[in-house]
């Protein structure tokens, strides 16, 4: 399937100054896959190992870590001539070879000629929690998230339709009536799919809800795995009922996380660094709040108050059991969680697009869905489940910061409604220019 971040490794491979390059995400996200393409496509041949489960090349790197010593042992016990300009070296799952992490920067001061990319997904965790040596300054990183609304686009044969998105989202000229419409049922249809590459690949092949539910259950126990492998029995409670609290998080009126509702007199010194694992790990989204409209946005964070989405809407919507069917008909749009959904696709779309999350809040008079800083401006951004857009707290905040562009994303067409852009919700990830 075609990824936007494909793109992005090409660059890397043509960079003057190219150092290894680390590409992180969470797990069942596409890593492997888009590195065994990339290497297909661009070089001769592909030298891959994956550290989780081949001990052998583990114990390589608990020896010397002359760069080509190390070379040459991969060449052994992979059967390929590793070439500096035609080949490709995969080390897979690295968060489970620190020593290997280690080496990236041996490779970087002594072998630069050689194009080596390391994955892992719990990576952040590893980093974080286990205190791995990272090699800062000697490495180039990218993050592949799950799967956006255009590239779920691509995967159904629509790619007429997301460049007549983009053109419209450009104009804010309205698309045909049908257009409209049929952008609309596939992002419906999304909403319940999500990004995960396999539960694409089994919706475009079958077009079955079931089987694609099936998909998204065995992403989410391997996530639950992952959490109870990488963390200690007491944290991996923590860290489950956290995880497993968002969708009553995201149905409350106040999407605002909030310890109590993970337990009876939670708070953030017993539940805290679950809540950080969550975010490291990258199956989490977190939101934080900001006071002020201005430039710097990051300057004018309150810690305290955060939003947690799920890193992919899909598995939001088989955690929380909505049926396909409200989804898929129009007669729920305004359905109170429907809009949770809604809100969750624009947080993973945003993310995707490469901006920080980010909220407003007035004393607890006003909100505003997300901040974006894009260049020198900030943009306010609300987010309408159906086609219903009356809300006082976007008009509060242009009022106040004297906005000079605001989005609204609804089901509605395109157009300007009282100088705010309203855009439809399958338009997002227009925003942002990769």
């Amino acid at each position: 399937m075609k990824r936007k971040i494909m793109q992005d490794l090409l660059l890397w491979k043509d960079k003057s100054n190219r150092q290894p390059l680390i590409l992180n995400g969470a797990r069942q996200v596409g890593k492997t896959y888009i590195l065994k393409k990339f290497a297909q496509e661009q070089f001769s041949n592909v030298a891959y190992f994956n550290l989780e489960h081949n001990l052998i090349v583990r114990e390589f790197f608990e020896g010397s870590l002359d760069a080509l010593s190390l070379i040459h042992n991969l060449e052994v016990v992979s059967h390929e001539s590793i070439s500096a300009d035609s080949t490709l070296i995969i080390l897979d799952e690295i968060q489970s070879c620190p020593r290997a992490l280690t080496a990236l920067k041996e490779f970087s001061e002594n072998a630069s000629q050689y194009h080596i990319v390391a994955a892992g997904s719990l990576l952040g965790v590893a980093i974080n929690h286990e205190h791995y040596s990272f090699p800062v300054g000697k490495v180039d990183e990218l993050t592949l998230y799950p799967m956006d609304f255009e590239e779920f686009l691509w995967a159904m044969n629509e790619t007429q339709l997301s460049d007549l998105i983009r053109a419209h989202f450009t104009s804010c000229e309205p698309m045909l009536n049908a257009l409209h419409e049929r952008a609309l049922e596939l992002y419906r249809q999304y909403l319940i799919v999500g990004g995960m590459p396999a539960a694409v690949a089994q919706f475009s092949t079958t077009g079955s809800y079931l089987d694609v539910a099936d998909v998204q259950q065995r992403v989410l126990n391997d996530y639950t795995a992952d959490m109870a492998k990488y963390a200690d029995t007491s944290s991996a409670v923590k860290i489950r009922a956290c995880y497993n609290s968002i969708p009553a998080q995201l149905a409350k009126e106040n999407h605002k996380f909030q310890y109590k509702v993970v337990q009876r007199g939670g708070s953030a010194t017993i539940f805290g660094e679950a809540i950080e694992w969550l975010n490291y790990a990258g199956v989490v989204l977190k939101c934080d709040k900001i006071t002020e409209g201005s430039i710097p946005v990051a300057a004018y964070v309150d810690l305290s108050d955060f939003k947690l989405y799920m890193s992919d809407v899909g598995l939001l919507t088989l955690r929380s059991g909505m049926p396909s069917s409200m989804i898929l008909s129009p007669l729920h749009e305004e359905n109170t969680f429907i809009g949770a959904i809604a809100e969750n696709y624009v947080a993973q779309a945003l993310v995707a697009s490469g901006f920080h999350l980010y909220y407003w809040k007035s004393n607890n008079s006003a909100e505003v869905d997300f901040i974006i800083q894009q260049g020198s401006q900030v943009i306010p951004i609300e987010v309408k489940s159906g086609k219903n857009t009356r809300s006082r707290s976007l008009n509060v905040y242009c009022g106040r910061y004297k906005s000079q562009l605001a989005y609204r994303f609804s089901q509605k067409n395109f157009g300007f409604e009282n100088d705010i852009k309203s855009l439809p919700l399958y338009s997002v990830f227009c925003i942002g220019d990769r």
